[in-house]
């Protein structure tokens, strides 16, 4: 692929007009999504600049969400960010089937633990009490996407890790096989920047943003069964809500 001739004898930083060179051609449709741009070290070698100038490169347009870091493999375009709807209780398979995307998991631990205080606190149990513990890496396609935690009361799927297989639908296997339909819930949203553990986790750069999202899902009939503390990439996601003035009819006035 082409790269810039590069001024330098401009005010403006060799990095940026690299950045801007990428980014026009992204826009352009030239990188199209999902396909790798040229490495660090090629930049690098290709332009006669040092490796810090083409990485911050590199890194600028994975701050602004149009590329992703795969460690070990290169910089790729970011296809169109999935749609979260905070407006509607679905789990991660139900989001990626209404985005047109296979959701996968990869289990990094599936148990049964005692209650810490805040998901005691959150599942309104004696505090030790037993719940299930369920860590996973949610998947979409071939791209980690998120980061999530669930625990339930061991009460309410006493037998869960003898019959659920962890990388399927949790929310699938509650209302089949113990008739708990998730059926509300109460979710925080948090911008923040990933750890190292978490961008290992995610394949891609500590520091970059992702959403933390704290959930307590209530069955049918009003219990909580269920606390998730997620991490989700943000250069993959974007946020959805409608918003309505209150004591106002929608579509009138200003």
């Amino acid at each position: 692929m082409d790269l810039p001739t590069l001024d330098r004898q401009s005010v403006v930083p060799l990095y940026y007009q690299i950045q801007q060179h990428l980014l026009e051609r992204i826009r352009a449709g030239i990188l199209k999504p999902g396909k790798p741009i040229p490495s660090e070290q090629e930049i690098s070698a290709r332009l006669r600049i040092s490796r810090m100038t083409a990485r911050q490169a590199l890194k600028s347009l994975c701050d602004l969400g149009v590329t992703y870091s795969q460690r070990g493999k290169g910089t790729f375009v970011s296809t169109v960010k999935l749609e979260k709807n905070s407006r509607q209780v679905l789990s991660f398979s139900e989001e990626m089937q209404a985005c047109g995307s296979r959701a996968r998991s990869k289990v990094l631990s599936f148990e049964v633990a005692a209650a810490s205080p805040d998901s005691a606190e959150a599942l309104q149990l004696p505090p030790g009490e037993k719940v299930v513990s369920l860590r996973r890496v949610r998947i979409a396609g071939s791209s980690p996407m998120g980061l999530e935690w669930s625990r339930l009361p061991l009460r309410v799927c006493p037998d869960l890790l003898q019959v659920f297989d962890p990388t399927l639908s949790l929310y699938e296997s509650l209302s089949k096989r113990y008739g708990v339909r998730i059926t509300a819930a109460d979710e925080i949203v948090e911008a923040g920047l990933a750890d190292t553990e978490e961008a290992k986790l995610l394949q891609f750069t500590a520091g970059s943003p992702v959403f933390f999202f704290t959930r307590i899902a209530y069955s049918q009939t009003g219990q909580p069964v269920e606390y998730v503390k997620s991490t989700y990439r943000g250069d993959r996601f974007k946020m959805i809500n409608r918003l309505t003035h209150p004591g106002k009819n929608v579509g009138r006035g200003n």
